[in-house]
């Protein structure tokens, strides 16, 4: 059987956008309570049965309560 790409003409280009072409990411910041352009992630909450949690922070509450995104060397 042949190879797929050989098969069908596939578009490399459809996956990449330009900064112009994607909307704005929202996240919810946990620290103030409402939602925020530079939200990330700053705390992940795990538990041994039932769900755990990620939290997030914005640039004004990580800075305010001293909070470093996950993965972030200390």
């Amino acid at each position: 059987m042949a190879n797929l790409r050989e098969q069908v003409d596939v578009d490399e280009t459809t996956q990449t956008t330009e900064a112009g072409d994607s909307p704005p990411r929202y996240a919810y910041c946990h620290w103030h309570k409402g939602l925020s352009g530079s939200a990330v992630l700053v705390q992940i909450i795990e538990q041994q049965s039932g769900p755990g949690a990620s939290l997030y922070a914005c640039a004004p509450c990580r800075q305010t309560y001293g909070l470093r995104p996950v993965g972030e060397a200390a």
